[in-house]
């Protein structure tokens, strides 16, 4: 079963992330794209929360995101207004991190992302060794996370420029300096982190058993 479904203290990963985009009413509508064939998807598991669904999910994040985009223009949406991108692998997102986002990059002319500094020491090991050939230096270095906050039109375009000039990236932010912009970064949190070992999902149903706000 894909990620998303599988159920960390008693509701589906993806429940956190609708449940808090869900509890900020300032937002219009929470779309979620879904691949064509995705048979594992359940309304009923997140029923009394507020959100559409789209099965146009392309071959990479990036087509994906694009193709959910332009869904929005069925809501009503414009290419001024602002749309927040989010990754269903991270369940730790709370209300309070995604209102941090909008305050701070509601008067930008870019945009920007939540993310943390790089707190680990870095080492660059050859594809395919295990040879460490140097250390990194970690300085000004940030950890990008999601939500990634931009103007819709910004971002639709930027995104065609990476893929007219072959170019497939790994998140908004990438896209959106490739096109020449400067998104900011917004201090994040480690709650917010992306499930992807299989180790994670104990760590990530510990955190989402106790309060947001717990000590």
């Amino acid at each position: 079963m894909p990620k998303q479904y599988r159920t960390l203290a008693g509701r589906a990963l993806l429940h956190y992330t609708l449940a808090a985009f869900d509890a900020c009413s300032e937002f219009a509508q929470t779309l979620v794209v879904l691949a064509p064939d995705d048979s594992h998807f359940d309304a009923r598991r997140f029923a009394g929360l507020r959100f559409a669904v789209r099965r146009c999910g392309g071959g990479s994040r990036q087509a994906s995101v694009l193709n959910g985009l332009l869904e929005l223009a069925e809501f009503g949406a414009t290419d001024h207004d602002w749309v927040l991108v989010h990754d269903a692998a991270r369940p730790g997102i709370t209300p309070e991190l995604i209102r941090t986002l909008v305050a701070a990059l509601k008067d930008d002319p870019v945009g920007g992302i939540v993310a943390l500094p790089v707190a680990d020491t870095l080492k660059r090991v050859p594809a395919g060794g295990d040879a460490i050939a140097r250390t990194e230096s970690r300085d000004a270095l940030w950890q990008a996370q999601t939500p990634q906050m931009f103007r819709i039109g910004m971002l639709r375009e930027a995104i065609l420029q990476a893929q007219r000039e072959g170019h497939d990236l790994t998140d908004e932010a990438s896209a959106i300096e490739w096109a020449g912009h400067t998104p900011r970064v917004v201090q994040g949190s480690l709650r917010n982190f992306k499930v992807t070992y299989p180790e994670d999902f104990a760590l990530a149903e510990a955190i989402l058993a106790r309060p947001a706000n717990a000590s």
